[in-house]
Formats: structure tokens, C-alpha cells, sequence
């Protein structure tokens, strides 16, 4: 254990490791049923390609985990990542309609665009492109690009993470329909029977929260993961006692035995390369150049962000192994194509175990196996209230924000770019097109102050492709 994962080296232990990668784990295990929910209208598809991208998430979600602790030896999971899957199922609709496919058959035509996708990032880490184009981002840029995913991580924990349904409509969100109500009377008014629930999340998220951070202030081993038991245990509690519903309900009738045969069957090395030739190869070059972009600057900006919140960065902002955690990133998202789930990138997420003290590979190893063993035990994680996530989320968000000190803002090349990276990130939502504005920005400011030499070629041509990106509709 110690000659594969160094654990003397970098201050830890096998119980630290296994509880961040437990506390991990727990953070990002939503992935699990939202992700088959998104690809598939939500079962709108059919059960049987449901549970095949459930399996898929799964299994690859551990592969690209494992290869991340072995090859790498660092502390980060990874899953099919939250926007990429949106902008699949839209794909896959779109070429439905377009080519007279069948949901099904569109699926597997675009699973040939993640494969390819896939096989151009190992390349491009074998020869070290991905990781010049690391040095190329400006080192204000990449130290800002800690607490920029932490106010993001901030606004799923208050915002996204918890949604509420009623009669009334919905998702009504903590932050915007709670707390953003004009008084309690109308948000009560606007959110119906959902109100009384909306209540029971607000206040599991934040005595989870406190929950924390006393424990934290005790120095406390594993505080996050603590907290998320603790404020999953007062959730549980108040929807049996006050609500009269009983949260384990869904476990009298689950199934814990893994649907293999439905993703043989639908998923697993179901490449359809007729169905993506009918899709053109203009169109299919553009999509596979559009998700190796976003792809790219978002596992690159959770890299940095998460090492840098692990003292992992040197003094030149470098994160060690860098090669091996993209080549990592990389053969994730080949076994998602091949096993039937869109890009599988490294997950914001994993900083949540990075906090707890998570610091080699055996943190990832231990969350791979957690996903491997979902396939049998998804129904008791599904029963984790995401209520008790957002303390999680929340908490590490707020220690996110620290490396800002280390952030000149007396140079208005670092403040400005910067500045636009801490909103952009949570409003967008991605961490690509986040530091790609923050790239733009700085790029236009050397420019204008005189100072152009400044900038290296390469981050000119990354701003420049940024430029069209957002500006060229094609």
C-alpha cells in the first residue's frame, strides 16, 4: 500500500484515504440515477436503455476512477460530467428527428462521437499537448480557478442540488424561491404543498453545515462525510415524524440485482458508426472539436482547482502528474463511450474528499469501488437526501475561496480576468467556458495596456478559438 500510493510521502492514511474517498463518493453519487435520467427523457426511452447507461455510468465512472488513483496516484473520481450529458441527449434528440432514427439508434451514433472524442484526448496527453496547453493558461488565471469552482460548487449547494416539485409547479430552489421570496407568506403562497419540504431542505443543508464545521473546529477526521450522516439522519427523522412519509419506503420494493443483460443488450460496444455516418462529417467534426473544448478546460480547471486546494500545486501553479491525470481523463471517457454514457471527466465534487484529507490515489480507488458496488446497492444510496450533499458542497465551496489571496489584484491583467471567472462559472455552470472568458480577457488587456509580448502564442490561439466558439454560429 505504501510503495503503490506514497501515503508517508504525502502525509496521510488508509483510514484518511477511505473516508475521502467514502465522503467523495457520497458528494457526487446523485450522478448515478440523474445521469440515465437525463439521457433518457427521465425513462421516457424505455427501462431497458435506462438501466443500460445506468450500468454504464457505473462501471465507467470506476474504470476512469481507478485509472485516475493508479496511473496518477491522485485524489479525484470521475463520472459522466453534468452539462456534457445535457448537451448528449440534446444531440441524440436532434439526430432522432433529423435522420429518422430511433432514440436508441441516435444513441448509439452519437456514443461514436464520445469514442473519437475519447481516442484524440489520449493522443493529445501521450504527446503532451493537453498539458502545454495547462502552462499556456496565465498563472493568475489558474489561481483563480480554485475559488471560481468553489462559488460554483457553492451555488449547486443553495441552488441546483435541491429542487422541489408541488402542485404548483416547479423545481422551486432554495436560493431563489426561498430566500429570494419577497416575504415567507408568498414564497409559502408560490411554492404550495412543496413549502413544508422546501423548509425541511433549507434547514437539513444548514445545520449539516454547522454540523461540520464544529466538527472541523475539533479537528475532527472525516468531518464532511460526518456531517452528511448527520443532517441525512435529521432529514430521515422530520420526514417521519413531521411529514409522515417514510424515507425508506423505496427500499421495500427495490431491485439490488444489476440489470446486465439490458445493457448488453442496448449500451455495451453499441457503436454505431452507419448511424453516425448518415450524420455528416461537418457536423459530426464540429460536435467531437465542440466536446473536446468544453471537455478539456473543464477537467483541466477541476484538476488545478482541486490540486490547488490540496497543496498540490508547485510554485509556478504546475500540478505533478499532470500527464497521467488527463491520459486518466482521457481512457474514462473511451470506457463510457464503450459501455453507453456520455464524456467522463473528473468531478468537481472529488475537493469534497480533498477537504477531509484525501491525498493519493487509494482516495480514488476507494470511490471506484463504491461506484462498482452501486450496481448492487443503488436504491440505499438513492435514499441519500441531496439536502445533506449541499452541506457537503457548500462547506468545501466556502474553503475554495482561500487561494484568492494568492491572486494579485493590484495588476488589473489578474483582477479583471479573474473577476469575470468567480460569476461566470456559477452562472454558466461550466468550468471550460468560465476560463475561457477569463482567457479572452486577459488576452484583450495585454493587448490594450501595451503589453501583447506578454502573452504567449499559445494562449492567444486559445483565446482566439474561445472567440469563436462563442461569437461564430455555425
Amino acid at each position: 500500500m505504501e510503495k503503490r500510493f506514497h501515503l508517508k510521502q504525502n502525509h496521510t492514511t488508509v483510514r484518511t484515504e477511505l473516508i475521502a474517498g467514502l465522503t467523495t463518493f457520497v458528494t457526487m453519487a446523485y450522478i448515478i440515477a440523474l445521469n440515465p435520467n437525463l439521457l433518457t427523457n427521465f425513462g421516457a426511452e424505455g427501462t431497458k436503455l435506462w438501466n443500460g447507461v445506468f450500468m454504464a455510468t457505473c462501471i465507467a465512472s470506476a474504470i476512469g476512477t481507478f485509472c485516475m488513483g493508479l496511473l496518477a496516484n491522485k485524489p479525484f473520481a470521475m463520472a459522466p460530467g453534468m452539462g456534457l450529458n445535457n448537451f448528449f441527449a440534446v444531440v441524440v434528440g436532434n439526430l432522432a428527428a433529423m435522420s429518422g432514427m430511433t432514440y436508441l439508434e441516435a444513441y448509439q451514433s452519437a456514443l461514436v462521437v464520445m469514442f473519437v472524442e475519447g481516442i484524440v484526448f489520449i493522443v493529445l496527453s501521450l504527446f503532451n499537448v493537453r498539458e502545454k496547453i495547462v502552462h499556456a493558461i496565465p498563472l493568475g488565471i489558474r489561481l483563480g480557478i480554485g475559488p471560481s469552482i468553489g462559488l460554483m460548487l457553492m451555488n449547486i449547494g443553495f441552488g441546483s442540488n435541491v429542487g422541489i416539485y408541488s402542485e404548483n409547479g416547479g423545481p422551486f430552489y432554495a436560493m431563489r424561491d426561498f430566500f429570494g421570496a419577497l416575504t415567507a407568506s408568498s414564497a409559502k403562497e408560490q411554492m404550495g404543498s412543496g413549502h413544508a419540504m422546501m423548509v425541511l431542505t433549507v434547514v437539513t443543508m444548514f445545520l449539516g453545515l454547522f454540523v461540520i464545521v464544529a466538527l472541523e473546529h475539533r479537528k475532527v477526521k472525516g468531518s464532511v462525510l460526518y456531517g452528511i450522516l448527520t443532517a441525512s439522519a435529521i432529514y430521515w427523522a422530520a420526514e417521519a415524524l413531521l411529514l409522515h412519509i417514510n424515507p425508506f419506503e423505496s427500499l421495500m420494493t427495490a431491485s439490488f440485482m444489476p440489470p446486465i443483460a439490458d445493457m448488453v443488450e442496448t449500451t455495451l460496444f453499441k457503436l454505431n458508426f452507419a448511424g453516425a455516418a448518415r450524420i455528416g462529417w461537418f457536423t459530426m467534426i464540429t460536435l467531437i472539436v465542440t466536446y473536446c473544448l468544453i471537455d478539456m478546460f473543464d477537467t483541466l480547471g477541476t484538476l488545478v482547482g482541486a490540486a490547488s486546494r490540496a497543496n498540490m500545486l508547485d510554485e509556478k501553479g504546475d500540478m505533478p502528474q499532470m500527464k497521467e491525470a488527463l491520459l486518466s481523463d482521457a481512457l474514462g471517457t473511451v470506457t463510457g463511450a464503450l459501455t453507453g454514457t456520455s464524456t467522463v471527466t473528473t468531478f468537481v465534487e472529488s475537493a469534497s474528499g480533498v477537504e477531509v484529507g484525501g491525498r493519493t490515489g487509494l482516495t480514488a480507488i476507494t470511490a471506484g469501488v463504491l461506484f462498482l458496488l452501486s450496481m448492487f446497492i443503488a436504491p440505499v444510496v438513492a435514499i441519500i437526501p441531496a439536502a445533506a450533499t449541499s452541506s457537503a458542497l457548500i462547506y468545501v465551496g466556502i474553503l475554495m475561496l482561500s487561494n484568492l489571496n494568492r491572486v494579485d489584484f493590484t495588476d488589473v491583467s489578474q483582477l479583471l480576468p479573474v473577476a469575470v471567472m468567480l460569476l461566470a462559472m456559477p452562472i454558466s455552470g461550466s468550468i471550460g467556458h468560465g476560463i475561457g472568458l477569463a482567457l479572452i480577457c486577459y488576452t484583450v488587456i495585454k493587448l490594450c495596456t501595451g503589453k501583447a509580448r506578454e502573452v504567449s502564442v499559445l494562449t492567444y490561439i486559445l483565446s482566439l478559438i474561445f472567440v469563436v466558439k462563442f461569437f461564430a454560429a455555425v
